[in-house]
Parts: structure tokens; sequence; C-alpha cells
């Protein structure tokens, strides 16, 4: 694999990852779970510090520094795990199903806010999700693969104008878009939900 030419061996911290799970540790607060990364690259002072609060207001977290992660909801401790991600300031962000695990109306807040948060740098971000309306609503292009062996179906641009907030998923190009990917991997889907797990 490689990123911006260069070939990717070993993590680094030109790369943050958001996973499904937050991953936060129970015993460090928010500030120091968001602070994990730099520690690790042994650049940590007032600086990192500022700018690591700068970011926990940015996620809304702002008055939330000294909370533990039992202390916060889910789109709370999704927030964290983006901060975190985030404080290392990596060339590219890889979020791997970020939001699964939130409850519909979460969800799509949490959508909204990687949004603005997006708007504010711009960081190249490869998003896996299963859900076709958050890719859409997301992506400046959506990848779509087919199943079994994972093999690259098809590359959509997705032209909608930025900046997006919610109400644009009730738009007819909005939901033509949504139609035209589902209509592509539907007999995928069909296949796996009747015979793959009987």
């Amino acid at each position: 694999m490689q990123l911006d030419g260069r070939v990717v061996r070993e993590p680094g911290t030109d790369r943050g990852f958001v996973f499904q799970n937050d991953s936060l540790l129970p015993w460090r607060t928010v500030l120091a779970n968001t602070l994990i990364g730099r520690e690790v690259t042994g650049a940590i002072g007032p600086a990192e510090r500022k700018r690591t609060m700068e970011l926990l207001k940015l996620v809304g977290l702002e008055g939330f520094e000294h909370y533990h992660p039992r202390q916060l909801s889910g789109g709370m401790r999704q927030r964290v795990n983006l901060a975190r991600a985030l404080a290392i300031d990596p060339e590219i962000l890889l979020m791997d199903e970020p939001f699964a695990a939130l409850d519909a109306q979460t969800r799509e807040i949490m959508q909204a806010e990687l949004l603005r948060i997006w708007e504010r740098g711009h960081k190249t971000v490869l998003f896996v999700t299963h859900q076709i309306d958050e890719a859409v609503f997301l992506s400046d292009r959506v990848v779509v693969f087919a199943r079994r062996p994972g093999r690259l179906q098809a590359q959509i641009k997705i032209a909608l104008p930025r900046p997006r907030n919610l109400a644009i998923k009730r738009t007819a190009e909005f939901v033509s878009l949504v139609d035209r990917i589902w209509r592509m991997i539907e007999d995928d889907v069909r296949a796996v939900a009747l015979y793959e797990n009987t």
C-alpha cells in the first residue's frame, strides 16, 4: 500500500484511525485519552495540550475533558475517538464504520458533525461503511466493492454541493444516488442474507 507515493510498511503518525469501537482507556479522562497519540510519539508539551483542547472544542466536548469514558454517551465516546485520531495531525484519516454501534438518530448527528469538522481541515478521509446513505452523504466519491472475492465494482462521483446538511438526504438527487448504488449491490446483499447466514 502507498500513501502519497510512499510505501506503507508500519504504523505512522501520517495516518489516524477511528474504529467502530471507541477503544478508550476507561481509567483515563477524555483529555488523557485524546493525548495518547502525542504521548506515544514523545511530543507532548504546552502546544500539544492547547491543540488537543481546541480539538475537544471542535468535536463538541469542551467542558468534558476531565470526564471518564463511563460518564459519556456512545456518540460522545466516538467524538473522543475522532479527536484522538486528529490530535496527531495525520495526512489521512481512516475510519472503519465508526458510527455503526450508534442509534439511528445519533448516527445522523455524528455524520453532520463529521462534515462540520471536515470543513475546518479538509483532511483526506477513507470512510468504510455498509450504509449507502451515509456513504453518499459524506463522500466526494463512493467506491463500491463486490462480495467474495472482494473486488472493485464501481466508483461513483458524488457531485452534491458542499457544505451539506442532513436535509440534502431528502432531495431527489440524493435518493437517486442511493438507489443507483443499491441496485449495484442488491444481488450480493440478497445472496449473503439468504444463503450465507443459514
